[in-house]
């Protein structure tokens, strides 16, 4: 009897026997982040926050200590040992690389504890990225953005991205390059970031039960980008991530139905030069 192409069947698990090949990506939870880490590419897959005032530390409901507050000079980039040690992103590929070790989720957004910060510094939550004009600029304006939104809705969630898009050549076909780091070759470098929002706040004063939902996603390229250059100009469809980074998001419903970020807010960075003496405060140093 033939089987249906697609269709369900049992599988006789006899052929896992000796190894199973899996699992394809790690499921890390950690205390201001959920992450999925690519062993091949050694960085997250993707990562996802939940922000509100209160993660923030911005409302009476989410008050803190000074003494409780996460600190990043007290933090160091550190390599996940959760991660078998043949598959582990390592600090001396970053030594010499040309690029930053670029956090998925900011240790802005996980300030409620140090413990929570200290996690956004495992190579885990890093990937490569361009540091002047990209890490240490346009895209920590982003992640600004970001955190702002609280200030509007109830409810923000966040979903980084690493992507790896084709380029269009001068032969006419299309191909995806992308550099190697570390020494054997290690952690592959993206060449393309995205983030992508999902926003809730009740819709009204008379239903505060039923949310009105906005979501956007924009990709970057793993470049330097001007100050200048419009938020608005790097907006794509939810769609499009999901399929270049082979990942549902959200489903068809909420895609159907949420009304568009940039029509529910303004999509505009704000350029704040400060991050230079944050961003940098911590060299990379050699290998030990």
């Amino acid at each position: 009897m033939e089987t249906a192409p697609g269709a369900l069947m049992k599988v006789d698990t006899a052929v896992l026997k000796y190894g199973h090949p899996g699992p394809v990506s790690d499921l890390l939870v950690r205390r201001a982040y959920v992450t999925g880490y690519d062993r091949r590419l050694r960085h997250p897959a993707w990562t996802a926050e939940h922000l509100t005032l209160a993660s923030l530390g911005k409302s009476a409901i989410g008050t803190r200590s000074n003494d409780a507050a996460g600190d990043r000079g007290n933090s160091q980039f550190t390599e996940d040992a959760s991660i078998p040690a043949m598959f582990r992103a390592k600090l001396q590929d970053y030594f010499r690389s040309g690029y930053d070790r670029g956090h998925m989720v900011p240790a802005a957004d996980a300030k409620i504890s140090q413990a929570a910060m200290d996690e956004t510094f495992l190579l885990t939550n890093i990937a490569p990225q361009v540091g002047a004009g990209f890490n240490r600029h346009y895209w920590a304006y982003l992640e600004d953005w970001c955190r702002r939104l609280t200030g509007a809705f109830a409810d923000v969630y966040v979903f980084t991205i690493p992507l790896y898009l084709p380029k269009l050549e001068s032969d006419g076909k299309w191909r995806v390059s992308h550099e190697v780091i570390g020494s054997p070759p290690n952690i592959s470098v993206p060449t393309h970031f995205a983030k992508v929002v999902l926003t809730s706040k009740p819709s009204s004063p008379s239903t505060p039960d039923i949310p009105e939902i906005s979501t956007g996603a924009f990709v970057l390229p793993n470049a330097e980008i001007p100050d200048e250059a419009k938020l608005e100009n790097f907006v794509v469809p939810v769609e499009a991530v999901e399929r270049a980074a082979g990942l549902t998001l959200f489903s068809d419903a909420i895609k159907a139905n949420s009304k568009h970020i940039c029509k529910s807010t303004k999509c505009e960075v704000i350029v704040r030069r400060f991050d230079d003496a944050v961003k940098n405060r911590k060299a990379i140093s050699g290998p030990k």
